[in-house]
This record gives C-alpha cells, structure tokens and sequence, in this order.
C-alpha cells in the first residue's frame, strides 16, 4: 500500500507542490480579489509550513522538505509576476526570499512543537504570534480569514495529535 504521506512529504513533491501554488497565488492575485489576498499574506503560508514541518517523519526531513517548496512557489510567483507584467516589488522579493531561505530553521523548530515540554509550547505560541502580527503589521489588518487560518494553526499545534 502507497503512502501517501511519504509520496508528498518528499523534496521533489515539496518542489512541486511549491511551483503549483506559486502560479495559483499569482493568478489568484491577479483574477480576484479575496483569494489572492488570503494567498498573498503570511499567514497562509506559515500555516502551509507548519503542517509540513509537523507531518516530516523528522527534524530534518522536515528542514529537506520545507525549503524546495518556498523556493518553488517563490519561482513561480515571481515568473508569474513578470510574464504578467504584475506590480511587485525588489524589497518584496528580497523579504520572501530571506524568508524561503530561513525556512529549514523554522522547520526544525516548528517539528518541535510536537515533542512534550515547556518549551515546544513557547514554540507554539510564538509561531501564532507571528501569524497574527504580521497580519496586522505588515498586511494593514486582522481579518476573518485571518482568524481561521489562525485557529487552524492553534488546532494543529495544541490539539492534534501527530504519530512519530
């Protein structure tokens, strides 16, 4: 029987998915407006980390798997963007690819959040925080789909429960 965790938690897959949601948010931006919001901010994209961080069967499995899918969606985006002839901007570009290259850190610590103790639980926290301030600080606001992006994150940081 074909795994399918195994079958997607993998670079190759991670590369992939990336390269399809890149070219997905970019037309979203560009065909409408609500869901190309949703795509558009960080808090989607935090909540897509860290279900991959925490369904990766490791530390470093999850680090493999969270970088090809930034710098996949990141490609695409940004070609997407430009064969489009869509606005964006260097300093934008510049922030998502800091970002996509301190992803492997995030998803160390965001495999974490599973494991037992005080200090995967400060993890948590703080994965929600940023969630919910750069909502707010870089994205001008805390919206619905903010709050349930966000409520899926409590779920699947202090509730569900994952097999190792």
């Amino acid at each position: 029987m074909l795994n399918l965790k195994k079958i997607v938690l993998n670079p190759i897959s991670m590369f992939i998915i990336g390269l399809l949601l890149g070219i997905i948010s970019r037309l979203l931006d560009i065909y409408t407006q609500n869901l190309g919001n949703i795509l558009s901010q960080m808090a989607i994209w935090i909540l897509f980390g860290t279900l991959i961080s925490i369904y990766s069967e490791s530390k470093k499995k999850a680090m493999i798997n969270i970088f090809p899918f930034c710098i996949g969606m990141l490609l695409t985006y940004y070609a997407v963007a430009m064969i489009t002839e869509g606005v964006y901007s260097n300093i934008t570009i510049i922030g998502w690819t800091i970002f996509a290259f301190f992803s492997p850190i995030l998803a160390y610590f965001t495999w974490i959040t599973k494991e037992k103790g005080i200090f995967p639980k400060i993890i948590s926290i703080g994965i929600i925080l940023i969630s919910i301030f750069s909502s707010i600080i870089l994205f001008d606001g805390y919206r619905i789909y903010d709050v349930i992006i966000d409520g899926l994150l409590i779920y699947f940081l202090f509730i569900k429960k994952i097999k190792r």
